[in-house]
């Protein structure tokens, strides 16, 4: 058997110059084989570690390099392919593209892939283009190298979005959905948020139409942790406003009339929008005449023109009046408006001191309480006066420097006190409303401007009252009789009671001391009780006097006899004492058997000094019966002595 072995045949394929590589190409299927090495050779390899193994030794003896060749070949290998990392931003070059993905060459030892849904922006993906890409993965578990144009974009997008909010640099971003609170905004591929006040400096409550338009934003915030940004377009038209605002203010002038628009209307006031900078109009300031609120005069987008009455440069203010334009009405009063004069005016305003009266827009008159009615009594104008009500008045002071007017109502027509005693003569009777009531009286309107006050000691002849309002309401009609007539203070003195006679005079003959009537308690405390009698009359028992007979005192609402203890016919008071009464019966008892006793004993004697003229010479029974007599009429004289 011939052992010699034949070496193969060596083959040397070289690829471009820059990326020289040595293969050894196997010999063909249908050579021969190879013989097998000599066994030292393979004890070689087994004896040698893996480790330890020179790699840069051919023991085929099939290729051979000089040191010096293969370290230049080496250097020249490793010098075509780029050190890379992953997350790091790259440019490449599409050198495939396939129906799902793009194969893009960045320079590494493998060509990448992208899926062919990053591109869907690209209207037409080519051979040869450029890109930016992210190295995702240099190496997954099938060893290809993992790129990514969304993410390059997202990475560069958020890099530049970071650099625009340092700046303050303008960018334009598309609009693509709706979502809670605003909008979302692409701005160079990064999703950022529009917040629904950002939109515009004017509310704004339909957001659909603002999807799919591109507009200019300004990055107002941003979060470098979750890479989240807030844009703005309000900011950018805030600004606009801002520089004109400056120009505007730079050549106001006190005084000046400018032309502007309604911008809205508040309770205090309206906004009036000149071209790019807003003044305040202030409700005192749109009118001569008192305006309620100033949706009564202006409306969202009118016209108008106002003057410039105040700005501040500082703050950006600017002060404006629409009734400065046309003269003050106080210096064109009509002339037939003097003192005397009678006027139509509208309550605008109500205080506790009167009210006021426009009589034309910007001209008003004061009524004051004392001017209302002829009464001398306390009148409430905001009961008299309602707010839109039209009163006629007469002009009692003007004062034009001023721009002051007095009014009065009640000088229209002719004071009541000049003939009041013809009127309403002392001792007349008359009949009125009750209009007030107080602790001490009544007060009583017998006519408009006249009336007077009924004391609450002269509402009844019998009856005590705590409180008036225990025997009239307010608004009840009274009848009533004129006492007297104060004409300087504008006072009557009026009285009900004295419409009937003073029953007095005859209850002193009814009731008289020491006479017994029933009573019904009807009030007690803790020094007496009010006993009410016949005929209406009130009596008061003091404390002392409501004790009974068996020791018990007498409680409310009991009727039992008493007795009356004192009259007094001028303070129209009665004293009255159940005590009294059982005393007196036990008193009157006592009486009866002492005159009993008395007329006993009178008989008695009588009845010895008979026995003794009828005996001469008393025996022993005679003296026996005398002494038995004699004895008896001890007793009773002693009886009666106690």
């Amino acid at each position: 058997m011939n052992t010699e072995s034949t070496a193969p045949q060596e083959e040397t394929v070289q690829t471009t110059e820059a990326t020289p590589v040595a293969e050894t190409v196997a010999p063909a299927a249908e050579a021969a084989p190879a013989p097998r090495a000599p066994r030292h050779y393979y004890q070689q390899l087994d004896n040698t570690s893996h480790d330890e193994f020179d790699w840069s030794v051919d023991k085929r003896n099939v290729a051979s390099y000089k040191e010096d060749d293969r370290v230049k070949f080496d250097s020249l290998y490793s010098s075509t392919f780029k050190t890379i990392a992953e997350s790091e931003l790259l440019t490449g070059t599409i050198v495939g593209v396939t129906k799902t993905d793009v194969i893009i060459n960045i320079g590494f030892k493998s060509d990448g892939m992208v899926s062919l849904n990053e591109f869907r922006d690209m209207q037409d993906v080519k051979i040869g283009d450029v890109i930016e890409v992210m190295v995702v993965q240099k190496e997954d578990k099938n060893g290809h190298l993992q790129l990514s144009r969304k993410l390059a974009r997202a990475a560069r997008a958020w890099q530049q979005i970071v650099d625009f909010y340092k700046t303050g640099e303008v960018v334009t971003g598309t609009i693509t959905s709706k979502t809670k609170g605003g909008l979302i905004v692409d701005v160079h591929g990064l999703e950022t948020f529009l917040p629904g006040s950002q939109i515009d400096v004017k509310p704004v409550t339909d957001y659909d139409q603002y999807v799919g338009k591109t507009m200019d934003f300004k990055v107002v915030k941003i979060n470098e942790t979750i890479r989240n940004a807030v844009v703005s377009h309000k900011a950018l038209i805030e600004s606009d406003i801002e520089q004109q605002r400056s120009v505007i203010i730079g050549q106001l002038e006190k005084g000046q009339v400018l032309e502007g628009t309604v911008k809205n209307v508040t309770d205090f006031g309206a906004f009036i929008d000149l071209g790019g900078v807003d003044g305040l109009l202030y409700i005192t300031d749109i009118s001569w005449g008192r305006v309620t609120h100033p949706s009564e005069v202006l409306h969202n987008g009118q016209k108008l023109n106002v003057v410039v009455l105040d700005f501040d440069d500082e703050k950006k203010r600017i002060s404006l009046g629409l009734k400065q334009l046309t003269a003050h009405p106080w210096d064109n009063l009509p002339t037939e408006i003097v003192e005397g004069a009678k006027v139509k005016g509208k309550v605008v305003n109500i205080e506790d001191y009167g009210a006021f009266l426009e009589i034309m827009p910007g001209v008003e008159g004061l009524v004051h309480v004392s001017e209302i009615t002829w009464s001398s009594q306390p009148i409430n104008a905001k009961e008299f006066f309602k707010i839109g009500e039209e009163h006629e008045a007469v002009v009692v002071t003007l004062d034009k420097d001023e721009r002051k007017m007095s009014l009065s109502i009640k000088q229209l027509s002719a004071d009541p006190w000049d003939s009041i005693e013809d009127r309403f003569p002392i001792d007349s009777r008359h009949s009125g409303v009750v209009k007030n009531i107080t602790p001490y009286g009544v007060f009583v309107e017998l006519e408009t401007g006249i009336g007077g006050m009924i004391h609450i000691s002269d509402l009844s002849w019998i009856k005590r009252y705590n409180h008036p309002s225990e025997f009239v309401k307010t608004g009840d009609k009274i009848e009533i009789a004129i006492l007297s007539i104060d004409k300087e203070n504008r006072k009557l003195a009026l009285g009900h009671k004295q419409l009937e006679e003073d029953p007095w005079n005859t209850f002193e003959t009814v009731f008289p001391i020491g006479s017994i009537h029933d009573g019904s308690v009807t009030r007690k405390d803790e020094k007496g009780a009010t006993v009410q009698l016949q005929y209406g009359l009130e009596a008061y028992a003091p404390i002392r006097h409501l004790r009974k007979e068996d020791g018990g005192n007498v409680e409310a609402e009991e009727t039992l006899p008493f007795m009356i203890i004192e009259f007094d016919r001028n303070d129209k008071r009665i004293m009255v004492s159940h005590s009294k009464v059982w005393e007196q019966v036990k008193n009157d008892e006592k009486e009866a058997a002492r005159k009993d006793a008395v007329a006993e004993s009178e008989k008695t004697k009588s009845a010895v000094k008979n026995i003794q003229a009828k005996v001469e010479k008393p025996t022993l029974g005679d003296l026996g019966a005398l002494a038995a007599l004699k004895d008896k009429l001890k007793k009773a004289e002693d009886g009666n002595a106690e």
